[in-house]
C-alpha cells in the first residue's frame, strides 16, 4: 500500500478498540518468567556450550602475540576464536569499528578472542588464561581537547541532511540584537544501562545460521549479519520476540551475536554468548559527549531575531555525529539563523544512538539557553516560547507543520501544573529546609515515516493471526499490533494472535527512534485492508460496503461469519506500508510541554525531584496505558541525564570507569514520587493512516533542560555542565539563615 494522500476517515476511526488502555497481553509471560529470551533458549539449543569474550585492554594499537594454548587446554573448553582463526570478516553497514579485533585494536574492550566452553564457568576461567601482548598507540580521548581539529563531516548529519544550515544574516543580525546570550554547555558520554545484557544463541545447519537475539531491528541485524559472515542474506536468520531493552543500543548487530555464530561453527554444536556487565559499557556503543554554543539575539519585545547553535562530539575514525543542532533548526521561529556541527577523532569506543540521540542532548542546552534568554528579557519562560512559536518551518516557510499544538501543551501544562504559583526570582521558596523551584522546558521530536510489511491470517475458527518481524523492546508493540488487526477484522482481542521478530517473517521498520508504533501498525493496517478485500471477494461482497464487526462480515441485508468466509483452508494476505512524499511537503514532528518541581536542601545541596509532567501532542494515541507507561520511563531517563548519569573516561588509557550500575547511576523509583502524563486529542492524517506518530523518545527530550531549570528556580545557582551533581553548585547555594 502507498500511503500518497492524506488519510480520510477509515476503519481505525472507530476506535472500539485502538485509543483504548488495553493491558500488555505480553505482560503474563514476562511476570510469570516465561517468555522466552535470547540467551534462554535451551528449548531451541539444548546442549548449547558458552562463550566468554575476552576483551582488549588497550583502548589503540596492534596485537604483537596472542596465546591461547593454555585456555584451549582448560577443562571443558571446546574452542577458542580469534581473528587469525574466524575466517574473513567485513565490517557490518551500521558498525564503525569491526566486532572482533586483530590485529589492529580500535577500541578498549574491542573483542580479541571468543573462549567457548561446556559451562560458563569453564568459559570465564579459560578466558583469565588467554595471553595478549599489545604494541600500544597513543590515542584521543578529550572532547574539549580534540574540538579544534574537529572537522565538518563529508556525510552531513548521517541521515542525509547537512551538518551546516543557514538562513539569513545571523551574524549581523546578532550583533545588532539588543538583548543577547552566547553560552556554552555540555552533556557527557551515557551508556544505555539496558536490564536485558546484549545476548545471544546461535545455531547452524550445515551452511545456514540462526540466531536468538536481543536485537531492535531484525531486517538490519540479518543484512549485517550476512555481510559480516559473507554468507547470502536468505542462509540467516536472527530470531528476536522478546527484548529487556535497547534504547537504540541494539538497533545494530554487536559481538555476541557475530561471536555466537563463530563460536557455534567452531564447535560444532550451539554457543550462547552474553557480555557482562562491564564490557557492555566499553565493547559496545554510547551516547557520546556533546560540548555546543548557543546564541540567541532577540529584540526587547522578546521576538527571536537571531539564534545559532554548534555542537561538537567525537566518534571513532568513520563514526558519525551525535545530531544535537536539529531540534533548533524546527523549533522556534527567527529570521535569522545558523546550525553547525563538527566531529573530532576520538579513540573512545564507538558512539551511536541512544535514548532520543540528537533531540535530547541538543534540548538540554537549548532550553537552558531559552530560559537564560528569558530571564535576561524579564518574560515568563513559558510565554516566552509562545510568542517565539511558528507554524511553518523556519527554514522553509513554504512548508507546513502536519500538526502542531505545542501552544496548546504548554498552556495546558502550565495550568494543571499551577505555573502560576511560581516565583520568577530564584532562591526565594522555602519549605523547612528545603529550596523549591519550579522549571519547564519543551520536548520535540520529528516523525520518521519508514517502510513496514506484515502477514496476516484468517483461519476457519475466525480467529487472525498477525506475522511480523517487528520487535518488542517493552513498548508494547504486541499489544497495539492486536489492537490494530481486531480494529479491522472486526473481532475481538481474544481471537488474536501475534506473531514477531524473526527474520523468517515480512520486513518490518523495527523498534526505536519512536517510528516503531505509526509504521508497524500501518503495515498491519495495509495487510488487513487487503485481507478485507480478499475476504469481500470470496463472499462476492462489495469490500468498499463491507463492514467488519463481532467477528462477521455484512454488507445490505447479508452477514456471514469471518469464519465461514475464511473456509477451512483459511486466507492469507500480506502488504507493506510505503510512503509518498507527504513527509517531505508536510513537517511531521510531535511536540510536548514538560514541567518539573525541585527541592534542594538548603545546607546539604541535596537535590530531590518532587513532581513532575509532561503534555504531549503526538498525533492519535493507539494505547494510551502503554504509550503512558512510555513516556514516564522517559521522563524518568531524562532526570538520570540531568542529575547522575556520566561516563567517567580515563583520558590516560581510554576506557570508561565505572562499567557498572554500580558506579554508573541510573534514578529509581524512590527518585520520583509523582509523574503526571497528559496526551492531547490529536490525529495527524499526513503521518499514516494510523494518524498516529509516536511519543517514546518525546517523553525524554526536554526533560533535563527542565530539571535544570527547576534546579536554577530553586538555587538561584545556573549550571552549563550536565550532569548537575552537588560538587558543581553546593559552594554557590545561598547562605543559610
Amino acid at each position: 500500500m502507498k500511503f500518497e494522500t492524506p488519510a480520510a476517515d477509515n476503519p481505525i476511526d472507530q476506535l472500539k478498540i485502538i485509543g483504548q488502555p488495553v493491558s500488555r497481553i505480553d505482560g503474563p509471560l514476562k511476570t510469570t518468567g516465561t517468555a522466552p529470551y535470547a540467551y534462554e533458549r535451551h528449548d531451541v539449543a539444548p546442549n548449547a556450550a558458552h562463550g566468554f569474550v575476552v576483551g582488549a585492554t588497550i583502548a589503540r594499537g596492534r596485537i604483537t602475540a596472542l596465546d591461547t594454548s593454555a585456555a584451549e587446554a582448560a577443562p571443558g573448553v571446546v574452542a577458542v576464536v580469534t581473528a587469525a582463526n574466524a575466517g574473513p570478516l567485513k565490517k557490518g553497514n551500521n558498525n564503525t569499528a569491526l566486532l572482533l579485533a586483530g590485529p589492529e585494536v580500535e577500541h578498549y574492550h574491542q573483542a580479541v578472542a571468543l573462549v567457548v566452553a561446556d559451562t560458563f564457568e569453564q568459559a570465564r576461567a579459560a578466558a583469565a588464561l588467554v595471553k595478549v601482548d599489545y604494541a600500544p598507540a597513543e590515542g584521543a580521548f578529550d572532547l574539549a581537547k580534540a574540538m579544534e581539529g574537529a572537522v565538518r563531516p563529508e556525510k552531513g548529519d548521517g541521515m542525509g541532511g547537512a551538518a551546516d544550515t543557514a538562513v539569513g544574516d545571523f551574524h549581523g543580525a546578532f550583533a545588532a540584537a539588543p538583548v543577547r546570550l552566547d553560552a556554552t554547555y555540555s552533556t557527557p558520554d551515557q551508556t544505555h544501562a539496558m536490564m536485558e545484557p546484549y545476548a545471544s544463541t546461535a545455531a547452524w545447519d550445515g551452511d545456514r545460521l540462526t540466531v536468538w537475539t536481543s536485537n531492535q531491528m531484525i531486517e538490519w541485524g540479518r543484512s549485517d549479519l550476512a555481510r559480516m559472515l559473507g554468507l547470502p542474506k536468505d542462509r540467516v536468520r536472527l530470531i528476536s520476540p522478546y527484548i529487556g531493552g535497547g534504547f537504540g543500543g541494539k538497533l545494530f548487530i554487536r559481538a555476541d551475536a557475530l561471536l555466537a555464530a563463530l563460536g557455534a561453527r567452531a564447535a560444532g554444536r550451539p554457543v550462547k554468548v552474553a557480555l557482562h556487565r562491564p564490557l557492555i559499557v566499553n565493547n559496545t556503543t554510547h551516547r557520546p559527549a556533546t560540548i555546543q554554543r548557543i546564541r540567541i539575539g532577540a529584540g526587547r519585545d522578546g521576538r527571536i531575531t537571531a539564534i545559532g547553535h554548534k555542537s561538537w562530539s567525537g566518534d571513532l575514525p568513520g563514526g558519525g555525529l551525535e545530531t544535537a543542532v536539529n531540534q533548533t533548526r524546527l523549533l522556534y521561529a527567527g529570521a535569522h539563523r545558523l546550525t553547525a556541527m563538527r566531529l573530532a577523532t576520538l579513540h573512545l569506543p564507538e558512539g551511536n544512538a541512544m535514548r532520543a540521540p540528537g533531540e535530547a542532548p541538543g534540548l538540554m542546552a537549548l532550553e537552558i539557553a531559552m530560559d537564560e534568554m528569558a530571564e535576561k528579557l524579564g518574560i515568563d519562560p513559558v510565554e516566552f516560547r509562545v510568542l517565539n512559536d511558528t507554524e511553518r518551518d523556519p527554514e522553509n516557510p513554504d512548508r507546513p507543520f502536519s500538526q502542531r499544538q505545542l501552544v496548546a501543551c504548554l498552556r495546558l501544562g502550565a495550568e494543571r501544573f499551577g505555573w502560576s504559583r511560581r516565583n520568577p526570582k530564584p532562591g526565594q521558596v522555602r519549605d523547612g529546609d528545603w529550596l523549591v523551584g519550579m522549571g519547564m522546558a519543551v520536548g520535540f521530536r520529528n516523525n520518521l515515516l519508514m517502510k513496514s510489511g506484515a502477514r496476516v491470517r484468517l483461519d476457519g475458527e475466525g480467529r487472525v493471526t498477525v506475522e511480523t518481524a517487528m520487535t518488542d523492546i517493552g513498548t508494547g508493540s504486541y499489544t497495539i499490533l492486536a489492537q490494530t488487526a481486531a480494529e479491522m477484522m472486526g473481532v475481538g482481542l481474544d481471537k488474536v494472535r501475534v506473531v514477531l521478530g524473526d527474520s523468517s517473517l515480512p520486513a518490518s521498520c523495527g523498534s526505536g527512534g519512536q517510528w516503531g508504533a505509526n509504521n508497524a501498525t500501518s503495515g498491519v493496517y495495509a495487510a488487513c485492508m487487503k485481507l478485507r478485500e480478499e475476504v469481500a471477494r470470496t463472499l462476492g461482497f462489495n469490500s468498499k460496503e463491507a463492514v467488519f464487526a463481532d467477528g462477521e462480515v455484512r454488507a445490505g441485508n447479508r452477514a456471514v461469519p469471518l469464519a465461514q468466509a475464511a473456509g477451512a483452508d483459511g486466507l492469507t494476505a500480506e502488504d507493506t506500508i510505503e510512503y509518498g512524499d507527504l513527509g517531505k511537503r508536510y513537517q511531521q514532528s510531535t511536540f510536548a510541554g514538560h514541567f518539573v518541581e525541585m527541592a534542594v536542601d538548603a545546607a546539604t545541596g541535596e537535590a530531590r525531584v518532587r513532581r513532575m509532567l509532561a503534555v504531549c501532542a503526538a498525533g492519535r494515541i493507539l494505547n494510551p496505558k502503554t504509550a503512558r507507561s512510555q513516556v514516564i520511563g522517559a521522563m524518568t531517563m531524562g532526570v538520570g541525564a540531568a542529575l547522575f548519569e556520566e561516563l567517567a573516561v580515563d583520558r590516560r588509557h581510554g576506557f570508561f570507569v565505572n562499567h557498572d550500575l554500580a558506579g554508573y547511576e541510573v534514578p529509581v523509583h524512590a527518585d520520583i514520587p509523582h509523574q503526571e502524563v497528559i496526551f492531547l486529542d490529536e490525529t495527524d492524517p499526513m503521518s499514516s493512516p494510523m494518524k498516529a506518530k509516536g511519543v517514546g523518545e518525546l517523553g525524554l527530550c526536554g526533560v533535563g533542560a527542565a530539571v535544570a531549570n527547576a534546579l536554577y528556580n530553586a538555587t538561584g545557582v545556573r549550571v552549563r555542565d550536565y550532569p548537575i551533581t552537588l560538587d558543581k553548585y553546593i559552594h554557590r547555594l545561598p547562605e543559610v539563615g
